[in-house]
C-alpha cells in the first residue's frame, strides 16, 4: 500500500514549475542566493572586473592567424588588425598578474580583490589567465547564450557561474566590484561601461570605485566624452569618473593607490 506523500512530487522538486513563467522569481533569487553562498564559503568580499571584447586574442593566435592569412591569401587586413588589438589581451594578461600578485601580499583572512571577469574568450580569457599564473583565485560571471563560447580553462572552478538572467550577472559584476577596467569591446562591454557610469553619476553605487579605460585610441574613437561635455548632457566633473590610459604602470599605480586608499577601508560587497 502507498504511503501518503507516495507517488507525489515537492514543489522545489518539480522541474516543470521551477522552469515555468508562474517561478521566475524563484530562478531570480537562485541567482542570487547561489553564488552568495559560495562567494562566502571562498571568504570573497570584493573583486576587481576587467570588461572587454571576446573577440580580442592573444598575441601568439594572432601571430598564427596572420601567417595563415598570407598562406591562404584570406583578409590580410583582417588579420593585421587583429594583430594590433593583442596588445589590449596581453596588457589584460599583465595586469591581473601584478594586481593578484599584489592583492595576495595583503594581510588578513578574506581574499581580497580577486580578479572577475564575464567568463568568456578575448580579454576576460586574458585576466583570467594572468590571475591564475600568479596563483590567485579568480572568478568567472559568464551568461548563457544561443551560440555557446567555450569558457576559459583559467577561471578558478569553483568560481566558475553561468547565469540566464543579464541584470543578476550585472548585479554581482557591481556589488562586489572595487575597481572596474573597461579594455576595448562591443556592445556588451559599452552596455557595462555606460551602467556602471550612470550608477556613479547618480550616486546609486556610493562606495569608491576607480574605473580605467584602457586603450586610448579606440576609447577617443568610440565614444567623443568631450563632446558629450560641450553639448551639456555631462558635466566636465563627469568625466574625473574614470581614467583613460595607455600605459599597464600607470593603471596599476592609479588602481593600487585608489584601493590602498578607500577599498581596503570600505567593508567587502557594498553598493
Amino acid at each position: 500500500m502507498k504511503g501518503p506523500s507516495q507517488g507525489k512530487t515537492k514543489a522545489y522538486s518539480n522541474l516543470r514549475f521551477l522552469d515555468s513563467r508562474e517561478a521566475r522569481p524563484l530562478r531570480i533569487l537562485a541567482e542570487y542566493l547561489e553564488p552568495s553562498s559560495r562567494f562566502e564559503h571562498y571568504n570573497i568580499d570584493d573583486t576587481i572586473v576587467f570588461m572587454g571584447s571576446a573577440r580580442i586574442v592573444s598575441r601568439a593566435q594572432a601571430e598564427s592567424q596572420l601567417r595563415e592569412a598570407q598562406k591562404s591569401g584570406a583578409d590580410q587586413e583582417a588579420a593585421k588588425l587583429r594583430l594590433r588589438q593583442a596588445r589590449y589581451y596581453e596588457a589584460a594578461r599583465e595586469l591581473a598578474f601584478r594586481l593578484t600578485q599584489w592583492s595576495k601580499q595583503l594581510n588578513g583572512d578574506q581574499r581580497r580583490f580577486v580578479v572577475c571577469t564575464g567568463g568568456g574568450p578575448g580579454i576576460m580569457e586574458a585576466a583570467n589567465q594572468g590571475a591564475s599564473e600568479a596563483k590567485g583565485l579568480n572568478v568567472g560571471l559568464s551568461i548563457s547564450l544561443p551560440q555557446e563560447e567555450a569558457g576559459s580553462p583559467h577561471i578558478t572552478r569553483e568560481l566558475s557561474f553561468e547565469f540566464h538572467y543579464f541584470f543578476m550577472r550585472k548585479f554581482w559584476f557591481a556589488y562586489l566590484a572595487k575597481a572596474v577596467i573597461f579594455f576595448p569591446g562591443g556592445f556588451g562591454t559599452l552596455d557595462e561601461l555606460f551602467e556602471i557610469l550612470t550608477l556613479l553619476q547618480t550616486r546609486k553605487i556610493r562606495k569608491h570605485l576607480p574605473c580605467v579605460l584602457f586603450g586610448n585610441e579606440y576609447w577617443d574613437e568610440i565614444i567623443n566624452f568631450d563632446a558629450l561635455v560641450k553639448y551639456r548632457t555631462i558635466d566636465e566633473d563627469d568625466l574625473r569618473l574614470f581614467l583613460r590610459t595607455d600605459s599597464i604602470d600607470e593603471a596599476y599605480a592609479f588602481l593600487i593607490r585608489e584601493l590602498g586608499e578607500y577599498g581596503l577601508k570600505e567593508p567587502g560587497a557594498t553598493l
